[in-house]
């Protein structure tokens, strides 16, 4: 018959068959017991090569010095180390990583004769979580920089827009221009698709240039970045709003709709004679210009017609584009606006609209320039459920303060 088996052969028998390396040690830090899969571990063929070793002869002196010190601590305080990483680099270059526990060992009267512990192998979790963390630095660093790139975009991206406005008659100073111009511009994110112009032309004329790219970011980015450079070209060739929309889609057609690129982009542009009042106006599928009657004390659509468009820009080769005029008076203003404005959805998923933006041009039409668009855009802010605008918005306009002699 099989006797009990004894305390020794239990402990014996799971030494042997657990794959954790498990070790005793006396109060010199030599090792006096060992397990199978510990002795492998440490490189040496059975229990017995590495019995008698300290740290200090297995371990490079960084890794076996502080191990050392560790078990003299716990043999001298009582107080064992828990799940402690332990990093090992071994002679031949090799770097692996265990999870070690290691408390003091006692004697059957509780006097600390010794230390034992308990390491577990974790190079593979450890090589993938500083996999992680590298390629989580590396990402970060990636973002910073994409970020910084961004930010430079946007900064060059305002230098897009005017910084100084025409005067009227040649040589006023700005309050005393005949005509006050104005722009906003709000980015949805760092840059964004919205662009304005205004160019004097002659000596009474100025062209009023507003372009919505397709789409956000740095796509919509470039896409005004193109528009620019052929308002710059066009408007000193072409003072006709009809011709100036059609030469543009023709040299951006080819730009914009390639194989794998497809941007268009809204257009409006207004050319202003400041001798006679008389305002041109072409449409490449642009939101209609608002137009403050100070007369009627009305604000309304610059033509009667809303649907006066022609495609948007680099959507069909060949388009034609009209023009279409009506004389202002003093005290009279003009402006366009994108459609990120009208666009902002209240709490029931209702936009905003071109109605109520019109609503809020006559509420608002007494006010400076300066001061109608922040209010317009409160109008329109305050209609948003989240009290924002998700997409660019863009207004530039012009308020007529007296006619400009003929003789200018």
């Amino acid at each position: 018959m099989t006797g009990k088996p004894t305390d020794t052969s239990l402990m014996k028998n799971l030494m042997d068959h657990i794959e954790d390396n498990i070790y005793f040690m006396d109060r010199e830090g030599r090792i006096i017991l060992i397990n199978q899969a510990g002795a492998k571990w440490l490189g040496f063929a059975s229990p017995a090569e590495v019995e008698g070793k300290t740290d200090l002869d297995i371990f490079t002196n960084e890794h076996g010095r502080a191990a050392f010190e560790d078990e003299q601590r716990i043999m001298k305080t009582g107080i064992p180390i828990l799940g402690q990483e332990e990093k090992e680099t071994w002679s031949d270059g090799r770097i692996t990583w265990v999870s070690t526990s290691k408390m003091p060992l006692r004697n059957d009267t509780g006097q600390v004769v010794g230390a034992f512990g308990i390491s577990r192998d974790i190079t593979a979790h450890k090589e993938a979580e500083i996999a992680a963390a590298q390629y989580a630095e590396q990402n970060r660093q990636f973002r910073e920089s994409l970020e910084d790139d961004l930010r430079m975009a946007a900064q060059l991206q305002k230098t897009f827009f005017p910084t100084s406005y025409p005067v009227f008659p040649i040589g006023a100073m700005g309050e005393d221009s005949l005509i006050e111009f104005c722009h906003h511009y709000h980015s949805g994110g760092m840059v964004g698709g919205d662009f304005c112009s205004i160019r004097k032309l002659s000596a009474t004329e100025v062209g009023i240039f507003m372009c919505d790219v397709m789409g956000h970011g740095v796509r919509a980015a470039l896409g005004t970045a193109i528009v620019r450079a052929m308002v710059e070209e066009i408007s000193d060739k072409e003072k006709d709003p009809g011709k100036f929309l059609k030469h543009m889609n023709h040299i951006l057609m080819p730009i914009l709709r390639q194989k794998d690129l497809f941007l268009y982009s809204t257009a409006c542009y207004m050319v202003l004679d400041a001798s006679t009042g008389t305002v041109r106006m072409a449409n490449a599928g642009h939101p209609m210009p608002i137009y403050l009657n100070a007369q009627t004390r009305c604000a309304e659509w610059f033509a009667e017609n809303r649907d006066f468009a022609g495609p948007a820009l680099a959507i069909s080769e060949g388009a034609e584009y009209s023009s279409i005029e009506r004389t202002i008076e003093p005290g009279d203003t003009m402006f366009m606006y994108t459609d990120g404005i009208y666009e902002v959805a209240g709490a029931d998923e209702e936009e905003f609209g071109e109605e109520r933006l019109l609503s809020a041009a006559q509420q608002h039409m007494t006010l400076a320039l300066s001061d109608l668009f922040p209010a317009m855009l409160n109008e329109a802010r305050g209609f948003a459920v989240d009290q924002s605008f998700d997409d660019d918005v863009c207004l530039v306009g012009f308020h007529m303060r007296d006619l400009l002699p003929r003789d200018e």
